[in-house]
């Protein structure tokens, strides 16, 4: 008994071929002759052998090469070779050929796309009757069966017809407008002084690009996404859903999409593409140092430290010396100190840009940028706070120049005591 789907098959195609025969102005005479015609055209001893004589005209591909220019087809050389990637799965992390179950293509006159169609049509067991074919399974055998004695009915010569669709040719042959990329071989293979190469034609797998397509579309447009944009609109509680941003459609075929391929027709010629550009690199706010803390993250010309300075010179030409003038340059000294918290905070925050191998930051401010443990004496941070009271004692005379006002070793004694009551937070 012939499988379901394929009687299906014909019953769509009678119908198709009766809608385009049957005018409005013929009696039920000759309609019910056109009736007769139509049986006889698709009855199995008619239609398989003239099938299987059309299946030259096409041929399956996984990665046809109209993709890359429609008339790659057909050159001075014949036509270019059709491809069938016959790869195995493999937990490689990669998206190819093979580890993505997809339907092959096809390409060719597209008059004979019905002998593909018949040809991919599943099965009751989910499998082609091209796969059953080349199993030459009983399902196979019925449903080449045209109950003729005629030599073009017979099993083997409709196999061998239809089986065309697969065969490649025994050369290869690509085409100039197929984009072609010169790949070095071995070293080994290279002759005397000239270098042998590869040549590899560049060709799009069709059946993974148009998968694509579908898992995005029903990612963008199922009903599901749909009611849940809707709700999302209405702000109703646990209405969520995928966007995919970025996406390009390109088109094949223009107007004529069939003479691409037959996926290609059946969707309309297009295919969506994601974003593909370089990754963009944002410029980093803080840059962790690699030689020195004092001398590549502490900047003593930004305006907040410029500010502190040009105040305490204003504080040094006053001829008073009380309390208040006192009170308020310990408060410039510690407003120096907390600019210099702040950076070692920062620098900390971004601790993680810290490669061990490139770096060479002395072992005490490693310690301090918390890149290495901490020992269990501070021994390590005297010469830390030491450095930073010459920073603001030398700070002073590096911004104000020839202005400066010479400074003694009272206040430097002076600005090390107010560094060191800050011994615990710079710690």
């Amino acid at each position: 008994m012939l499988d379901p789907a394929l009687s299906e098959f014909f019953a769509v195609r009678k119908e198709a071929w009766l809608k385009k025969n049957i005018k409005a102005s013929m009696d039920d005479v000759e309609i019910n002759q056109l009736n007769i015609d139509c049986d006889d055209v698709f009855e199995a001893k008619s239609w398989l052998p003239n099938a299987a004589r059309r299946a030259g005209q096409i041929s399956i591909a996984t990665h046809p090469c109209t993709f890359s220019h429609p008339s790659s087809r057909k050159n001075k050389n014949g036509y270019a070779s059709s491809v069938i990637a016959r790869t195995l799965s493999a937990a490689d992390g990669f998206l190819r050929s093979g580890n993505v179950n997809v339907e092959p293509d096809a390409l060719g006159n597209a008059a004979a796309l019905d002998v593909y169609k018949y040809l991919t049509t599943k099965l009751a067991d989910g499998q082609t009757l091209l796969t059953h074919l080349e199993q030459d399974s009983p399902q196979a055998k019925i449903a080449l069966d045209c109950q003729s004695q005629d030599e073009s009915c017979l099993y083997d010569v409709l196999k061998d017809g239809f089986m065309v669709m697969l065969q490649s040719g025994g050369e290869s042959i690509t085409s100039s407008k197929i984009k072609q990329v010169y790949f070095p071989v071995d070293d080994d293979l290279v002759v005397g002084d000239q270098d042998k190469y590869h040549q590899l034609s560049i060709l799009s797998p069709s059946g993974i690009m148009f998968d694509l397509r579908k898992r995005l579309d029903t990612l963008r447009f199922s009903d599901e996404v749909k009611a849940a944009r809707s709700s999302k609109k209405s702000n109703k509680e646990g209405a969520s859903y995928k966007e995919i941003y970025n996406l390009t459609t390109i088109g094949y075929g223009g107007t004529k999409p069939q003479n691409i391929s037959v996926l290609n027709n059946a969707n309309g010629g297009k295919v969506h593409l994601f974003m593909s550009l370089p990754p963009s690199f944002a410029k980093r706010d803080t840059t962790f140092p690699t030689k020195d803390f004092f001398t590549q993250s502490v900047r003593i010309n930004t305006k907040a430290c410029r500010s502190v300075f040009y105040a305490l010179h204003a504080l040094y030409k006053q001829d008073q010396n009380n309390m208040h003038v006192r009170e308020k340059r310990d408060e410039l000294y510690q407003d120096i100190v907390d600019y210099m918290l702040g950076v070692l905070w920062e620098m900390r925050v971004a601790k993680d840009q810290f490669l061990a191998s490139h770096s060479q930051l002395p072992s005490q401010q490693k310690i301090w940028l918390q890149v290495t443990p901490h020992p269990d004496n501070d021994d390590w941070l005297d010469g830390l706070l030491s450095q930073i009271t010459q920073f603001i004692f030398q700070g002073y005379e590096a911004i104000l120049g020839k202005k400066a006002i010479k400074l003694g070793d009272a206040e430097y004694k002076h600005i090390a005591k107010l560094v060191d009551n800050n011994k615990e937070l710079l710690r």
